[in-house]
């Protein structure tokens, strides 16, 4: 589990993609705190180490993986947004987030807010049932809170250091983006459709 909180902008050094899915190695300072078999959040997806060594760690990534997120089209340099898992003991800083991408949103607008940028950005008709204006969303693995909603879009506002400490300030229009819709939206909503009414009602 993690909380949307970027802890390191890594650096791709290698992409190997082949028909059963990707090995991507990264550059980190946190690769230190890993050990083969431990989680990080790599642009909002929960990968598995597999190795790690010299300052750098390897996850492999699957197919359904590749198809639901933009993890598929980094490139060696690009930069991506790090996250540890949560100890038990820390700070809830952002909120709850799996880790598991419901699928990618496309920038539609990027328009400076005062000293932030307002960021909008259209999402697939099967996410917009689970956001809600002022409620939590994960972009790219960060935590934001949904400043706007319309018929097939949010918007959301980046602080200036949500723009310095993530990927979100390198953002253009047409861009893709990772979305981790809340959880509990989730469980929510298949509570409310699994109900039946009561005799009567």
């Amino acid at each position: 589990m993690f909380t949307g909180i970027v802890g390191e902008l890594g650096e791709v050094e290698a992409v190997d993609t082949g028909t059963d899915g990707a090995r991507i190695r990264i550059r980190a300072k946190l690769a230190a705190e890993l050990s083969p078999g431990d989680s990080v959040s790599v642009n909002g997806a929960c990968l598995t180490a597999s190795s790690t060594e010299n300052g750098s760690f390897e996850a492999d990534v699957m197919q359904q993986t590749l198809g639901l997120t933009t993890l598929g089209g980094l490139e060696p340099s690009a930069p991506v947004n790090l996250e540890l898992p949560l100890r038990a003991t820390d700070r809830l800083g952002g909120h709850v987030v799996q880790g598991h991408v419901d699928g990618t949103a496309t920038v539609a607008a990027s328009e400076p807010d005062g000293f932030a940028r307002r960021l909008r950005l259209t999402l697939p008709k099967e996410m917009l049932p689970y956001v809600v204006e002022r409620g939590s969303i994960a972009i790219e693995g960060v935590s934001l809170t949904i400043a706007g909603l319309g018929d097939d879009w949010i918007e959301v506002s980046l602080i200036p250091e949500t723009l310095e400490r993530s990927t979100l300030g390198g953002l253009e229009t047409g861009d893709r983006v990772n979305v981790e819709c809340d959880v509990l939206a989730r469980y929510l909503r298949r509570m409310v459709g699994d109900m039946k009414p009561l005799e009567g009602s």
